[in-house]
């Protein structure tokens, strides 16, 4: 697989819906993940993130605009112990409570499934970033319906253990736009991961759709250390 410029992926759809990256910089001396979040309607466009003790929330801007928490208000990224959990839903939390209970990230997975929002059948994406001893590896998941039939959903786990620096790997919830919006397929993309993380939140934000572009979370954690370095942007301040 090729490795791809990600500011390219994302100026060919103005709607990949909410995507997760996971990588190593190219020094070799950070994790480094982005998630973003993007919307069509008024109260998916309603949203902002905001930081906690142990990664961020969704929150409405106006709250007097919320029409429908279900599937919009959730914790996209948590930490336990020293995982990362980044996820496009509140499975964030049924991970989070398996990791707890010593089970593992795809034991969690398999007790949920797509969106019920029918008729797009949202895929679950989903990812962890493993910490120990000086090493990092990091898995991503994806449940999606089979070619939107709801009675079927597919399961996906990709496991990268020993990442090599300057790689990452994205997956998003759509190819692009349409009615209804057509689910991803195939592996996480491959692409370029820079060392500065003002250089990769420029990159990402300045290429998401204006119309459509939410917010954005990106985090560079020190391998060796432990310590990480956050930016969030808001569309809606």
């Amino acid at each position: 697989m090729a490795i791809e410029n990600l500011s390219g992926l994302l100026s060919k759809t103005s709607y990949p819906g909410r995507g997760i990256v996971i990588g190593k910089s190219m020094n070799g001396k950070y994790a480094v993940t982005a998630y973003f979040i993007m919307g069509r309607s008024v109260n998916s466009r309603n949203r902002v993130f905001t930081a906690t003790e142990d990664g961020i929330k969704t929150e409405a801007f106006d709250p007097s605009l919320l029409t429908d928490p279900h599937l919009i208000i959730y914790h996209p990224v948590r930490k336990i112990g020293s995982d990362l959990i980044v996820t496009n839903g509140d499975q964030t939390d049924t991970i989070r409570d398996f990791v707890a209970e010593g089970k593992t990230f795809e034991e969690a997975l398999r007790t949920r499934e797509f969106e019920d929002d029918a008729p797009n059948y949202t895929p679950r994406i989903s990812g962890i970033m493993h910490f120990a001893d000086g090493k990092y590896g990091y898995e991503l998941s994806i449940l999606k319906s089979s070619e939107g039939n709801p009675d079927s959903c597919e399961r996906f786990t990709y496991q990268y253990f020993a990442p090599i620096s300057g790689e990452g790997r994205f997956i998003h919830t759509y190819m692009g736009d349409g009615s209804p919006l057509p689910s991803f397929t195939g592996e996480p993309e491959k692409v370029e991961i820079p060392d500065k993380i003002n250089e990769f939140t420029s990159e990402i934000w300045e290429s998401l759709n204006a119309d459509n572009k939410v917010s954005l979370y990106v985090n560079y954690t020190d391998i060796a250390t432990g310590e990480s370095d956050v930016r969030i942007i808001n569309k809606n301040t």
